[in-house]
């Protein structure tokens, strides 16, 4: 358990804070701090203040309309996405809320925001050695050496998944339980940042964001892939607290719902990826062949 939290803190990206809070709408508040990246702190609801949403192309794109208003960024540029299919889930997101705008529930605009303003300032390389991190930290790469039964579960479980991203992408990968986790050799490393390299900007916020839920590059890959389900990957990325709970209980509600905001974060993240990868139906089929 000890590894567990050290784990965890070791895998936090130091700016990954801004990316679940959802962004106002409209431009709306905003804090920053000195020395550090510009931070969006909306309020977490809002009276609804429109009545119908539409969509429609415009010079860069698509663009989300509500009523007669243009859909804008916190830093106030028009939200403009490139994909149709993408316009319409964000789309649904605002048509789908009642009364009051439940901001934290709409995590493929709050995706698109951050693409949007990038209030972070990272380009390709930075995201992909962001995501790269956690492969060197990886939970389904931690073992524990007792008890015994959780032991054979993390074989059991974890050892599947691995084996097929080693056979996948022709790496070598493996798993430890000493503390300083499996040594991953540079040609891993390197052929993973061959791979995520072929995505565009778009998409590997996508999948930059669902590493992050996971705290697992190799779990995020087989989703990406369409390997396994985002239920399956979820369970897997939980692992050890799934045990602990069977055996000691949980605190009532609480573990269903950050089961269920996991889940939901984490397809939010892979739909988005996909539908901003024009080609990822064709990665998927070469590295099928």
């Amino acid at each position: 358990m000890w590894r567990s939290c050290q784990r965890l803190f070791r895998t936090r990206p130091p700016q990954a804070s801004w990316l679940c809070p959802m962004a106002s709408p409209v431009g709306g508040p905003s804090l920053s701090l000195p020395g550090t990246a510009r931070a969006y702190t909306p309020p977490t609801e809002r009276k609804r203040f429109y009545q119908n949403v539409s969509i429609s192309q415009g010079e860069d794109g698509f663009e989300i309309n509500l009523d007669h208003r243009k859909l804008k960024t916190p830093q106030a540029k028009v939200f403009t996405v490139p994909s149709k299919a993408l316009a319409i889930a964000v789309a649904t997101e605002w048509d789908s809320q009642q009364d009051t705008i439940k901001f934290y529930t709409m995590h493929l605009t709050t995706l698109c925001y951050t693409a949007l303003d990038n209030p972070s300032q990272r380009n390709k390389d930075q995201l992909i050695r962001a995501a790269l991190k956690f492969l060197e930290t990886d939970t389904v790469c931690y073992r524990v050496e007792e008890p015994a039964t959780l032991v054979e579960l993390q074989k059991n479980e974890w050892d599947p998944i691995i084996e097929w991203a080693e056979k996948r992408y022709n790496v070598e990968i493996g798993s430890s339980a000493s503390i300083m986790g499996p040594h991953i050799p540079a040609t891993t490393k390197d052929a993973f940042t061959s791979h995520l390299a072929s995505y565009n900007m778009w998409a590997l916020q996508g999948i930059e964001y669902v590493i992050t839920q996971l705290k697992s590059l190799i779990l995020s890959m087989g989703l990406i892939d369409r390997h396994i389900t985002v239920e399956k990957a979820v369970l897997l990325s939980r692992l050890e607290e799934e045990y602990q709970i069977q055996h000691w209980g949980n605190v009532e509600w609480a573990h269903d719902y950050d089961m269920y905001e996991l889940r939901a974060r984490t397809a939010a993240g892979i739909l988005f990826a996909h539908l901003c990868s024009e080609s990822s139906t064709i990665k998927h089929k070469l590295l099928q062949d």
